[in-house]
């Protein structure tokens, strides 16, 4: 099974060529902001040249939160994240950000904005197409944001939500299964496991899934 890593565009065409409008994004991302795990891809009809400002654009080099995101995710057409670096300040009279607008002041306004929380996507999520993921939101392994969803906020392991704002749909599992997939952990795996377990994994077959953890 031609599971790489290190792949820019892991789709191919029969013809062999490679789809460029998908691509593995720690590939394609070189930002200190972003912490992208492997195999987790984007894809867009219109592949930017710069995916980092495509996806998140108001997070900028050195601002104070990250944007992280596990592995094996898989982000649709369309899917932006608005970090908390995009918020304006609101304990004033206005929200207008004149500090912004003005090169005598701006330094002093970024200096103020510290501790920002991060936005963290957990691994193997599904982020349909047009999903809106607002500032410091954290979306648990296994969940599945619905097309065109505005997530406001944190979203549990394993959860289909969707709609705006963004409301719990279902559970995709039990809850005793979804407590045995976080403990199987399937995606922090040797890669050589993770082809075995392929299978399993798309039956599915949490039972085949807990003897591959056992091996060795």
């Amino acid at each position: 099974m031609p599971l790489d890593p290190a792949l820019r565009h892991p789709l191919v065409r029969v013809d062999g060529t490679a789809m460029p409008n998908m691509v593995y994004l720690n590939q394609v991302i070189d930002h200190p902001n972003f912490h992208i795990g492997d195999f987790s891809y984007a894809n867009d009809f219109d592949p930017p040249d710069d995916w980092a400002a495509h996806l998140a654009p108001y997070l900028y080099p050195g601002a104070p939160e990250r944007l992280v995101v596990g592995r094996f995710c898989q982000i649709a057409h369309g899917v932006r994240f608005i970090t908390a670096s995009a918020n304006h300040a609101m304990t004033g009279l206005t929200t207008f950000p004149f500090p912004v607008l003005d090169p005598a002041t701006i330094e002093t306004y970024k200096a103020s904005f510290t501790d920002l929380p991060d936005t963290e996507v957990g691994h193997d999520v599904w982020l349909g197409h047009g999903a809106l993921i607002l500032p410091g939101v954290r979306i648990g392994s296994g969940a599945i944001i619905g097309a065109g969803a505005v997530v406001t906020r944190d979203v549990a392991a394993y959860s289909i939500v969707a709609g705006n704002p963004a409301r719990l749909i279902r559970s995709r599992f039990p809850t005793d299964t979804v407590e045995r997939l976080l403990a199987l952990a399937w995606w922090d795996w040797p890669l050589d496991r993770i082809r075995a377990a392929v299978p399993a994994l798309l039956a599915p077959d949490i039972a085949a899934l807990e003897v591959l953890a056992t091996r060795r």
